[in-house]
């Protein structure tokens, strides 16, 4: 069985470059690649039952637009002959890599750096913070 590299990605430029450094190195190591795009959710929230049916009614939409975002990313690394997967979930970022590389027993997670705005620093830092922390796996912040 080959190597796996887990690779976050959100559709910006960033985790873009994250794809591509995974991909150079799946070519030299043979590793497969399984990209993830998780959506921020919570499911502490306290909603009357409609509230809830209209949520989760939400909640697959958001994921079948992630999934339709991310593929395309699998597809063209499919044709430059790596074995890639993919998959979008809902929940904490990092909790979710950190999980997922555990689940495919990965090698490392790759994941891309932002610095474009405060706000966006500070949602990549806590990622970054959390994997540092708590990866079961090496990571890597490609800038």
């Amino acid at each position: 069985m080959s190597n796996i590299y887990i690779v976050g990605v959100d559709g910006a430029q960033q985790s873009s470059r994250a794809v591509d450094f995974a991909a150079a190195l799946a070519k030299k190591s043979g590793a497969q690649i399984h990209l993830v795009q998780v959506i921020e959710w919570s499911p502490y929230s306290f909603h009357t039952p409609q509230e809830l049916a209209e949520r989760h009614g939400r909640r697959e939409q958001e994921l079948a637009r992630a999934l339709g975002m991310v593929q395309p990313l699998a597809d063209k690394l499919i044709k430059e002959g790596i074995t890639a997967t993919c998959e979008a979930r809902h929940g904490h970022v990092g909790d979710l890599l950190c999980k997922i590389a555990t689940e495919k027993n990965a090698e490392q997670i790759i994941i891309g750096r932002t610095g474009d705005s405060a706000l966006a620093q500070r949602l990549l830092g806590g990622v970054a913070i959390t994997l540092a922390q708590a990866a079961p796996v090496p990571t890597t912040i490609v800038p």
